[in-house]
């Protein structure tokens, strides 16, 4: 009898307790940084928070030129901004883009709050590199989903964010998990792992948990899903024209391997799906595809971000950018993204702050919004693998390019490489006097620096990445003529231009090798050349792996990863 009544009394005292401290006081001079729990924490910061506060916390701007402006730092110190986007017409200078970085935290830091900033950027690897300098030209994900490997997506997070990391920057807008579905995509394209849902969603979970474990917030988009379109949504709205089965069996399963995993966050896409919602609205402004599907129906729990609000769109259906704000804000995004900093009476702010003024449920909806965002900031912040708020440019040197992996992304894009079509040419031992021509573009110098490395008697036909009609047939012509002189032509193929001056090879009786980059797509149709290898980026380290696998070097065991 007496021990039953010691426990009782013990649970009593544990109860007790447990509620005292569910019911800490924390003291009114407390900010972001007091030793708190994080979910009481948050609840104390919203709740001493001003409506231009709440407001500025679910704002992400960028800026132009090379260092933040005026207007941003003013927006940061004054108003409370949440977040900052590095985009890529700013970043030749990584040394300068940390110390911006430095400069707008430490604005931050000097509010009563203390709240720090989200810093992103776009660094998917491959195509999309928004932070240029000395960063690494990476093989990208369609390169991963050739090569088939899980822990090749896995480093490849790993490594792209321990070089983003050293700058401060802290969130990726990366990885890409949409399935590449249309081959005519222009927007997509190598930026997708391929066509399969399963293997896409795997791949995407192993890219976010790389970039996790180097500690940055990795960033799932573009959902509900950007594969099945041939239009860009930075210049249009792209229609989707499916119902929601194939929704869920085909665009949305990386999304639930993804949700899976907890990952921290998801971009919301300006895509329109007809057969679904029938008004037209895009996913990125609609109530039913972010709060119905994505949290309801899928059971995410992590931050919304929409894509930038400035594209096309999303203002085109809205109809002005201070009703898409509002639009995407009550649809349930966290994080409202303006590629440029906003004029500082503009209506997208004062439009939605007087709503906040005369609407309860609006001011809600902002609230847990900008709750959300705190507490993922305290969660990430208060770690022991967050990126420096301070990043030292005297040490950028010694960490991008990040020298593991460098190794990494050559021995990955050697593991990509894919033998489409092969002939005579692989592997490629000219004879002493074989006259070689290298046919490809002037912005790709490691095609001719890889080349003449294993292949003395070259000559080269240069002609430019982006070529209008009237460029591309006379370049076709020439190619043509040039090409008589010649053995063995070995061209790179990087779109449909440079695939229309391969196609005037065809019938010249000469022994034809194709290096496709960037989407393999123009080149499926090519099989009247002697030899295709598939690359599927312009890194460096891919023409490395192209030529290595042309002078036979290795085996090119890399998969189309097509349907």
């Amino acid at each position: 009898m007496m021990k039953k009544k010691l426990v009782l009394i013990c649970t009593i005292f544990a109860l007790i307790a447990s509620f005292c401290f569910s019911q800490t006081k924390i003291p009114e001079d407390a900010d972001f940084w007091s030793d708190y729990p994080a979910e009481e924490l948050a609840d104390f910061l919203v709740g001493k928070m001003s409506n231009d506060e709440l407001l500025s916390q679910i704002l992400m701007f960028g800026w132009a030129g090379a260092e933040p402006s005026e207007l941003l730092i003013k927006w940061v110190y004054e108003r409370g901004l949440g977040s900052v986007k590095v985009f890529g017409w700013n970043t030749d200078n990584t040394q300068l883009v940390a110390s911006s970085v430095a400069t707008l935290q430490k604005k931050s830091q000097s509010r009563k709050l203390r709240i720090p900033l989200f810093v992103a950027t776009d660094q998917e690897g491959g195509w999309i590199r928004h932070v240029k300098g000395e960063t690494s030209e990476t093989p990208g994900n369609m390169a991963i989903g050739a090569s088939g490997y899980p822990i090749d997506a896995y480093y490849s997070g790993y490594y792209i964010s321990r070089e983003i990391k050293a700058l401060g920057i802290n969130m990726n807008f990366a990885p890409t998990v949409d399935n590449y579905t249309n081959l005519q995509s222009s927007v997509i394209g190598p930026r997708s792992f391929g066509s399969n849902p399963d293997f896409v969603g795997q791949l995407g979970a192993s890219f976010s948990a790389g970039s996790i474990a180097a500690g940055v917030i990795p960033t799932a988009k573009h959902f509900p899903g950007h594969g099945d379109t041939s239009l860009d949504s930075h210049g249009n709205l792209p229609q989707i024209d499916i119902d929601y089965k194939t929704l869920e069996n085909r665009e949305l399963v990386p999304f639930k391997f993804l949700i899976a995993e907890k990952i921290p966050a998801i971009m919301s896409g300006h895509l329109s799906f007809p057969k679904i919602i029938s008004n037209g609205e895009p996913a990125s402004l609609s109530k039913v595809f972010l709060t119905d599907i994505l949290r309801n129906r899928l059971g995410y729990e992590g931050l919304i971000i929409t894509d930038d609000m400035m594209m096309n769109g999303a203002t085109m259906y809205a109809g002005s950018l201070s009703r898409a704000f509002r639009l995407a804000i009550e649809a349930g995004n966290d994080i409202v993204i303006s590629s440029t900093t906003a004029r500082w009476n503009e209506s997208l702010w004062t439009s939605n702050l007087a709503l906040m003024e005369s609407s309860t449920a609006f001011k809600q909806t902002v609230q847990k919004a900008a709750r959300r965002v705190i507490l993922y900031k305290l969660n990430y912040f208060k770690s022991n693998n967050a990126a420096p708020l301070y990043p030292d440019p005297a040490t950028l040197d010694q960490k991008i390019p990040d020298r593991e992996g460098q190794k990494f992304f050559l021995s990955q894009a050697c593991r990509s490489i894919t033998a489409y079509k092969t002939g005579k040419c692989l592997p490629f031992a000219p004879d002493e006097n074989e006259r070689i021509l290298l046919a490809g573009q002037t912005q790709f110098p490691d095609f001719f620096e890889e080349a003449k490395k294993r292949y003395s008697n070259c000559a080269e036909f240069k002609f430019d990445y982006e070529m209008g009609p009237n460029q591309a047939d006379w370049m076709s012509r020439n190619i043509q003529t040039t090409a008589k002189n010649y053995d063995t032509i070995i061209i790179c193929v990087a779109n449909e231009r440079s695939a229309m001056i391969a196609e005037h090879l065809k019938n010249l009786g000469k022994k034809v090798v194709i290096m496709s980059v960037l989407s393999p797509v123009p080149v499926l149709n090519c099989k009247w050349a002697d030899t295709i290898l598939l690359g599927y980026s312009y890194s460096p380290y891919t023409f490395k792996a192209l030529f290595g696998a042309l002078n036979g070097e290795f085996e090119a065991d890399g998969e189309l990863p097509l349907n």
